[in-house]
């Protein structure tokens, strides 16, 4: 298992530093040199920065470089030259709060509104339920966000108007600040997590060693938590691994944006937007290990939940 984990992880880290790599060299402006030069710069002004950062070396040799400054952590920021490492580990706190926050959230609500919709399957709670999991998936993060911060921000004051509080300095301002970001960025997952799991769940509660637990006199609820989701969580599980990229990969960037946290997130928005090679490599290096440690964390619950999937 740690073995497949580790060639996986090779595999995905190389795949993706050559892809981003690349993507920098083909795209319009892509010339860090003329950027970094400013924009009144000569030609021979252009040509020192090239010599200087080694942009005038061949591709191959630009891509081993860079890779060993990201592996060693010396990578340095082309737009704002400040250290590529200590700004991601600086800002780490936010996306690792905002995510592990949403999905903690999304699970929880997932898990409930998926068991109430199939023990109450067919009547008025199911279909108020399914009508709230269609409007979930259907509304963007942006404009959900935008919506949340503007009416109960803004407006009503219910929550903080954007900004970070570290947990170190109050743990109440902390949860203030991420509750209606969490709401905001769980949405999406609470419906599709809801869904899946009602089917799940109707489905175990037809099978027959249910029907065996119900003829011995067990409590439904009992024969609900000890006997249906251990099973009917099964589908969901997996899905977590997934759902992590997505959210790292752009809902947690434009909650970041449209809450003002300051996080990865923005950092790595801001990065792009200034075609700085450096950050957006080691922020997408980083998340990728993140997703493919999460996975590998998903592959061992569910064994732990079916031993069949082992």
């Amino acid at each position: 298992m740690i073995a497949r984990v580790l060639l996986r992880l090779l595999v995905v880290l190389f795949a993706v530093s050559v892809l981003v790599f690349l993507i920098f060299q083909v795209i319009p402006g892509g010339d860090p040199a003329e950027r970094m030069a400013g924009r009144g710069a000569s030609q021979k002004q252009v040509d020192a920065v090239r010599r200087e950062w080694g942009f005038d070396r061949s591709l191959p040799e630009q891509y081993v470089t860079t890779m060993r400054k990201a592996l060693t952590g010396d990578l340095v920021s082309y737009s704002r030259r400040v250290d590529v490492d200590d700004e991601i580990w600086r800002r780490l706190p936010i996306p690792l709060s905002l995510t592990l926050g949403a999905m903690v959230l999304a699970v929880v609500l997932g898990v409930a509104f998926g068991v109430a919709g199939a023990l109450y399957a067919g009547r008025w709670p199911d279909r108020l339920l399914a009508f709230l999991a269609l409007l979930a998936v259907s509304a963007p993060v942006m404009w959900l966000g935008a919506m949340g911060a503007h009416y109960l921000g803004f407006r009503l004051g219910l929550f903080p108007n954007g900004g970070y509080v570290p947990p170190g300095e109050s743990v109440g301002g902390w949860i203030s600040h991420l509750l209606l970001p969490w709401v905001v960025l769980s949405a999406l997952f609470v419906g599709l997590y809801s869904r899946v799991l009602r089917s799940s769940v109707l489905e175990e509660l037809g099978s027959e060693h249910v029907l065996a637990a119900r003829a011995r006199g067990i409590p439904e609820r009992q024969i609900v938590r000890r006997h249906v989701l251990r099973t009917a969580l099964l589908p969901v599980v997996p899905l977590l691994g997934l759902d992590l990229g997505a959210i790292l990969g752009g809902g947690a960037i434009l909650t970041e944006a449209i809450f003002d946290l300051g996080g990865v997130g923005q950092f790595a928005a801001g990065s792009i937007e200034r075609l700085d090679l450096p950050s957006v490599l080691a922020i997408t290096l980083f998340g990728a290990i993140l997703i493919v440690v999460v996975n590998a964390l998903a592959e061992l619950a569910s064994a732990a939940l079916d031993p069949r999937v082992a």
